[in-house]
């Protein structure tokens, strides 16, 4: 899915012009054009011209394949709102335990998010109030994990994150920033919960992250970085000009990984490093706790270009 580039209308002509000129009353028309452009550069020298910036997005999920059928319990949104807004929610699989929908909660809290997303009084371009917000609303029972990111038009993406949802920044074929998970323990994620034992946007790490033009935003929930390591989402992302291309492809190489019992993912690597053994089987023949982990996988590319 290919989201339009997020474009805004730029003055025709700078307000300094405007208050100058109607501030001189002299008749020497060309001293006062002289003044005017004196002004005017000094003007630019102390305020470097700098272009306004937005994202180009691209999206894709793919679900479990146990739950192909009801679309899997990811949920995102995108927003064209100031410089653009991505944002993903990971359903809590748990609650099927409990005769829960799992999927239910994190559809409900994106639509929220993006009901918010634009209330200046209330929100003030904050994803971290923006998640409250959201939080507050929702009904529905369940829990998520959550990750907000706002870009600011001067170039500043704000980022608020609880649990295990991640966020990278690609600038010139390297990972230049990268957000880390929150959790209890192993596997076991910080979330937004409808009971009162959850986190809430009070704990939400925050970061801010000064962007450039031509960097590539990689958004996605655990699914795409319990299977895919920075190096391949980097490679990936330089090999597709197109951020919708981009999306799918990294989307479809974690997919595969997750899928593959051989492949040494960063989950296995993890478990590893954790004290978690293989099954019973391999521990016999000497094999290594290996494997992808399959889950939903949503991924969110976003290309930072100027307006």
């Amino acid at each position: 899915m290919a989201v339009p580039i997020f474009r805004a209308s730029i003055p025709k002509s700078h307000p300094l012009i405007h208050s100058i000129s109607s501030a001189l009353s002299l008749t020497d028309e060309t001293w006062k054009r002289k003044r005017l452009l004196s002004c005017c550069a000094a003007s630019s020298e102390l305020k470097p011209f700098r272009p306004e910036l937005c994202f180009s997005v691209g999206t894709y999920l793919i679900p479990h394949p146990n739950k192909v059928e009801k679309g899997g319990e990811d949920a995102f949104f995108v927003s064209s709102y100031n410089g653009g807004v991505l944002a993903v929610a990971d359903g809590v699989s748990g609650w099927a335990e409990q005769d829960v929908d799992p999927s239910l909660f994190p559809k409900e809290l994106m639509a929220n998010a993006s009901n918010f997303v634009g209330d200046v009084e209330q929100v003030n371009n904050d994803p971290r109030i923006l998640i409250g917000k959201a939080h507050a609303y929702t009904s529905s029972i369940g829990s998520a994990t959550v990750m907000i990111a706002m870009l600011e038009r001067d170039g500043i993406l704000k980022i608020a994150n609880v649990g295990d949802c991640g966020l990278r920044v690609i600038r010139e074929g390297k990972i230049k920033f990268s957000t880390s998970p929150q959790e209890h323990y192993f596997d076991c994620p910080y979330q937004l919960s409808s009971e009162i034992v959850g986190q809430t946007y009070q704990d939400a790490m925050v970061s801010n992250v000064e962007l450039m033009e031509g960097d590539t935003i990689v958004m996605g929930s655990d699914g795409l970085f319990d299977n895919i390591f920075d190096h391949e989402i980097a490679l990936t992302v330089a090999g597709h000009r197109d951020v919708a291309e981009a999306a799918k492809a990294l989307a479809n190489l974690a997919n595969n990984h997750s899928l593959d019992s051989n492949f040494d993912s960063p989950y296995s690597m993890e478990a590893r490093s954790r004290g978690f053994e293989p099954p019973l089987w391999k521990k016999i023949l000497g094999m290594k706790l290996t494997g992808g982990k399959p889950d939903d996988i949503t991924v969110i590319v976003g290309q930072v270009v100027s307006l």
